[in-house]
């Protein structure tokens, strides 16, 4: 994966709009446990991706270092062998001192070398030093959204949850609604009312036939009465 690919899809990943994405999401929940589960793989695949640019990016430093140092070396050792070219030439011994001089161009020669390969990579390592950054800012964001994602999801299940409860609390209300004249509690109310009305009938039914016994008693006990009196008129004329 090329750099400019990997930091592409960390800054669009990190620039991610949550709540536009919760408004065309026909099941929120469901969208914020996918986009959990995609910034997981996403943050985790970066972070591989961008531990191999940072480990590149250390081994352009220290291939520079170590082109400053040579550099520096061969500097040093130029240095040296054109002072001992001087020292055997002031001694007379000019075939010796060109020797030490020839060092000295050899040296300078790799100096040189090493100094123009630590000039050509200092412009990558500057770029990569600035994709590095970028790269780790992406992933701070990315990191960031994910915390933002799961508080989102968290919060809209917890408010979907006590949503179901007060659906379910108000359908068992309505289910015993007393001033609903369908509802079962008020076709209860209904039996019991006959079943005390007809009791009061059986009452009143067994009263009223009482009350004829006790008057068909009267009844006779008058009509005793007449025929006793008849017979002592009878008796009292005869005599």
């Amino acid at each position: 994966m090329s750099k400019q690919t990997i930091l592409g899809r960390v800054t669009q990943l990190a620039k991610a709009n949550v709540n536009a994405l919760l408004d065309q999401a026909e099941d929120p929940q469901k969208m914020l446990d996918q986009l959990i589960r995609d910034y997981g793989n996403n943050i985790s695949e970066a972070e591989q991706a961008v531990a191999t640019t940072i480990g590149n990016l250390r081994m352009l430093e220290a291939d520079h270092a170590e082109d400053v140092s040579a550099a520096g070396e061969w500097g040093g050792k130029a240095l040296a062998a054109s002072r001992k070219a001087d020292e055997l030439r002031a001694a007379g011994s000019a075939a010796d001192a060109d020797t030490f001089d020839n060092l000295a161009k050899v040296a300078l020669g790799r100096q040189l070398r090493s100094e123009k390969e630590a000039r050509t990579a200092e412009p990558t390592i500057a770029a990569q030093t600035d994709v590095v950054d970028k790269l780790r800012s992406g992933l701070a964001s990315m990191k960031d959204k994910l915390t933002e994602l799961q508080a989102r999801r968290d919060e809209l299940v917890a408010r979907s949850r006590t949503a179901q409860a007060q659906n379910t609390m108000m359908d068992a209300v309505k289910d015993i609604d007393v001033m609903d004249p369908t509802s079962d509690l008020h076709r209860f109310e209904e039996k019991v009312r006959r079943q005390e009305a007809m009791a009061l009938g059986r009452q009143e039914l067994a009263a009223s036939s009482l009350d004829a016994q006790f008057e068909s008693l009267d009844d006779l006990g008058r009509t005793s009465e007449v025929e006793a009196r008849l017979a002592a008129l009878k008796a009292g004329g005869t005599a």
